[in-house]
Parts: structure tokens; C-alpha cells; sequence
């Protein structure tokens, strides 16, 4: 077939049934577990102008000079496709008055555009939920907003780790700054080609960087965690409290910096296996100096968000494991006359949750042969004259277990020896 003339635009995907059903049906069940606590949907526009990025993000981050999508309008103008959230919905409290004694709690969903190499899990449109507390400075806003999003990869079915650092107040993040610029100066030539580049304006991202050189190097690199101020450790310890309160398992990651320059304080992100190297599916942290930053009241703040592509491709992931989970029991059919009633069975097993593997007719050696090659955990063989006896033999594969009864209530005999069918 001759190719299109026309094609989407590389890293910028076209969603197709049945896969926006599984879209459609990811973000009903977090728009249910969002409304549990307190958050409100606020919908934002696509293209804003760029110098609100500039000012947000930072402008020596590799987002604002390597992948924003900017361009100029038809007055001139120098306007930005949203690369993420935080900033747009900042902005808009700014702009109508939001935050005027208020703490309000919103969340975005939609999407984001950054000019980055498409891989899995990362491209050049992708889709965000995103989620951010105002007016609460206290750790406590903090613990919650991470239990929701522990509650949000919950609902998605999504196992993933959570790693939290501290990066203190701007003031003793400059002096750690020199600190480790001290560090790292000489050991410039064992780092990439983006560290190298990086060092100077933004250290602290050597310290997340995914090439293994740079991980050596970040290795024994001081921490920025034995150099923050009294307010900034006392704050980090006692959301450890409060997680460890509500039993949500953490490790710290001192090297966890995040890429904006907006950070402070508290940064936390899950990270998840099944993507390589980009197994982090949500991420945040507190910001407590971007709203007085960007023209409005001193507003202490903390968000997240989350990757829609990558939560779905974990989904994907999960659900073809349980695919591929070894099946429950082999049905074998020893003749033609119980093929009917191998297929029955089989069927009304499968609409109570066991997987069911079927086979025949043959004989008992290839049958035999067959349920080993199937590893299901328990195994029939049936034919005409067992069905004519009305007994057959269900037994363990690999055990000793074993039930002999009617055909007809084999559910029964799988359920004593122990298959739940729950």
C-alpha cells in the first residue's frame, strides 16, 4: 500500500477505539478518587505566552531552551504549547483573583507538548494529570497530597515506588550549590555531553542524570540533604511522620531534584518498572515561591502530575501478564464424543474467572503431553465412558492433590482443592 501523503506529526499519536474506551474509563476512576479529596476540575488553554514558562520553569532548563514548541502569532506575539501545567494554573489565579483568602485545590487533565525524542512512555503530545494544592504550608498538605496520589495509582492498579528527597529553601540550595560545584569542577570530563553542558547553570541535574557516568559521579557526591536549613529538616521529617502515620512505604532518594527551577522543599516521585529507564509515572513536589514569583500574593503551594501514556502502557503491561499467567487447568478430550461437553464445561469454568486451557481429542499420552506443556496447575482427561460413569479424575499437576467425582460438579472438586474462584 502506498504511504500516506499526509502523517501525523512525529511523537504526536492518533487514539483509536477500543484504546479510548481504556482512556475514557482511567480518567472516570480518577476523577472519582480526585473528588474524595476536595479537588475541582479548572480547564486551561493550550498555547500560553512564553515568557510565563521563562519565569516559571526557569529559563537555563532544558525544557525552556530545548523543547518548548514557541512560536509567534500574527501581533508578533512570542506564545508557547503548554510543556506542563503548574504554571498555566498559577497564572489563572493569578489573573481572576483565585487565591484571595482561599486554599484551593484543583486539578488539570489534558495535553502537553515538548520537543523531546519519542520512546515509550515519552512523547512529543503527551497527556497529564496534574494536581495542586494552594495556601497550606505546612507538611501536612504535604503527606495528603501524596496519599492521593498513592490513591490515584491505586485505583489505576499501578505497583510503584515512592522516593522523596528535600531541597531545602533557595538560600541554602545556592550554598549547596557551591558545594558541590566544588565536587563536580574536577571531575567534569566524566560527564556526559548534556552535564557537561549543564554544569555550570543547573548542578543539580548531573545529580538525577540516567547515564551511567554521571551516576558514578553522583554516587559520592555531597548531599544536599546534610546541608539544609533548620525550618527545611524539620519540615522533611515530619512528613516522614505523617507517611509513616498512614503507612505509605518510602524511601529517600537524595539524589531526586526534578528539572524546574521552582522547586523547594518537599519533591517526591513513584516510579514503576516496565518502562526502562522512564519508570517514573508521577511526580511533584512543593513550590512555595513560584505564585509571589509570577506577580501574586507569597502563596505557600504543592502539586503533582502523572503521565496518562504511562499509566496506560503499565496497564497494558500488567494485563498481558495476567494474559500470559499460567492457566488453572487443562481440559482434555480422549475422543470425539466429549469435545461437546469439554467445550461446555470449559466455558461456564471461564465465566467464573479460571482460565481454561482445551484440548483434543487424542490420546492419553499426547493429552498427557500437551497439559505439561500448558503448566496449568490442575488437569482432566475425559472421554465418552467417563462421561457415560458420570467420574471423572481431577488432579494436580505438579502435586500429590487429587478429587474424583461427578463431571457435573467439577467446580466443586477445584473449589476443595483450593482454586478460588473470587
Amino acid at each position: 500500500m502506498a504511504k500516506p501523503t499526509l502523517t501525523a506529526v512525529r511523537g504526536m499519536n492518533d487514539i483509536f477505539p477500543p484504546e479510548t474506551i481504556a482512556w475514557q474509563q482511567l480518567e472516570q476512576s480518577f476523577r472519582s478518587v480526585l473528588s474524595r479529596y476536595g479537588c475541582a476540575e479548572i480547564r486551561l488553554p493550550i498555547v500560553e505566552q512564553s515568557a510565563l514558562f521563562a519565569r516559571a520553569i526557569g529559563d537555563v532548563t532544558d525544557i525552556v531552551q530545548k523543547e518548548m514548541y514557541t512560536f509567534a502569532d500574527r501581533n508578533g506575539d512570542s506564545l508557547t504549547l503548554r510543556p506542563e501545567g503548574t504554571a498555566g494554573v498559577v497564572r489563572a489565579l493569578i489573573e481572576h483573583g483565585g487565591l484571595r483568602g482561599q486554599t484551593p485545590r484543583l486539578y488539570y487533565l489534558g495535553p502537553m507538548f515538548r520537543h523531546e525524542r519519542p520512546q515509550r512512555g515519552r512523547y512529543r503530545q503527551f497527556h497529564q494529570l496534574g494536581v495542586e494544592f494552594f495556601g497550606i504550608a505546612s507538611a501536612s498538605a504535604d503527606a495528603e497530597i501524596i496519599a492521593l496520589s498513592a490513591r490515584l495509582l491505586a485505583a489505576a492498579g499501578i505497583p510503584a515506588q515512592l522516593q522523596l528527597n528535600s531541597l531545602g529553601t533557595p538560600e541554602s540550595r545556592a550554598s549547596y550549590r557551591e558545594i558541590l560545584l566544588q565536587y563536580l569542577r574536577p571531575q567534569a570530563e566524566k560527564l556526559c555531553g548534556d552535564c557537561q553542558e549543564r554544569l555550570e547553570r543547573n548542578p543539580l541535574r548531573v545529580l538525577d542524570c540516567k547515564v551511567e557516568s554521571c551516576q558514578l559521579v553522583a554516587k559520592d557526591a555531597p548531599q544536599l540533604l546534610q546541608h539544609l536549613d533548620p525550618e527545611s529538616a524539620a519540615h522533611f521529617s515530619l512528613l516522614q511522620e505523617l507517611l509513616q502515620g498512614m503507612g505509605i512505604a518510602y524511601v529517600i532518594n537524595p539524589r531526586l531534584v526534578r528539572g524546574l527551577d521552582y522547586y523547594h522543599r518537599t519533591v517526591f516521585e513513584w516510579v514503576a518498572e516496565g518502562l526502562g529507564s522512564q519508570g517514573t509515572v508521577l511526580a511533584g513536589g512543593r513550590y512555595d515561591g513560584l505564585v509571589e514569583q509570577l506577580g501574586g500574593p507569597e502563596t505557600p503551594a504543592i502539586g503533582f502530575a502523572l503521565g496518562m501514556e504511562r499509566i496506560l502502557a503499565l496497564r497494558a503491561l500488567a494485563q498481558l501478564a495476567e494474559a500470559d499467567a499460567v492457566p488453572a487447568l487443562f481440559l482434555g478430550a480422549l475422543d470425539d464424543a466429549a469435545l461437546t461437553a469439554v467445550f461446555r464445561q470449559a466455558e461456564g469454568l471461564r465465566a467464573n474467572g479460571l482460565s481454561v486451557v482445551v484440548a483434543g481429542p487424542g490420546s492419553v499420552k499426547s493429552l498427557l503431553k500437551q497439559a505439561q506443556r500448558s503448566a496449568a496447575r490442575y488437569q482432566v482427561l475425559v472421554g465418552a465412558a467417563d462421561l457415560a460413569a458420570g467420574d471423572v479424575l481431577l488432579k494436580e499437576q505438579e502435586g500429590q492433590g487429587e478429587w474424583r467425582g461427578p463431571w457435573d460438579e467439577l467446580h466443586r472438586g477445584l473449589t476443595a482443592l483450593g482454586v478460588d474462584f473470587t
